[in-house]
């Protein structure tokens, strides 16, 4: 008597689609501006954490704060990341609708985003994330509604 289960794929650990998200295979200019880079992954919450390494001279306006558009950039970020995560690194979730709340300015350095999933479904997604200075400061808030698409329609 076989197995059922035996052929079917291994399930990635939370540590294992980390490793992968360390080593991309196509990095986007985007994301290198915004000095994207994941820290943690809890697909059982459907969420991520994302550090910005953000360069004044890249992404700051005349008053030297972080520009609102780049701000909801890493927000757009945290939150598509944590689509890719709920499906289990088989989808993408362009983003349908985004509303953003900036609480206070945000200047360069070190910054930290979480994105979540609050609903997955067959055909839309809804989403959450959060960015945060380095010393804990909540800078911007942001919900989401995104289409999951699976990988293979962007490779055509």
């Amino acid at each position: 008597m076989s197995d059922a289960t035996a052929d079917a794929p291994k399930a990635l650990t939370d540590e294992d689609m980390l490793a992968r998200f360390h080593r991309p295979k196509k990095p986007t200019a985007s994301s290198n501006t915004l000095g994207f880079h994941v820290i943690a992954v809890d697909q059982a919450n459907r969420s991520v954490e994302i550090g910005f390494d953000v360069k004044a001279e890249v992404v700051c306006n005349p008053m030297g704060q972080i520009q609102g558009g780049f701000v909801c950039a890493m927000l757009d970020e945290c939150m598509s990341v944590a689509c890719t995560v709920a499906s289990g690194l088989t989808a993408f979730a362009p983003t349908l609708e985004m509303k953003t709340s900036f609480l206070r300015p945000g200047l360069p350095g070190k910054l930290r985003g979480v994105g979540r999933v609050i609903k997955w479904g067959r055909t839309i997604a809804f989403t959450e994330g959060e960015l945060y200075d380095a010393e804990g400061r909540l800078l911007a808030k942001a919900s989401g509604t995104a289409v999951p698409t699976p990988m293979k329609a962007f490779r055509s």
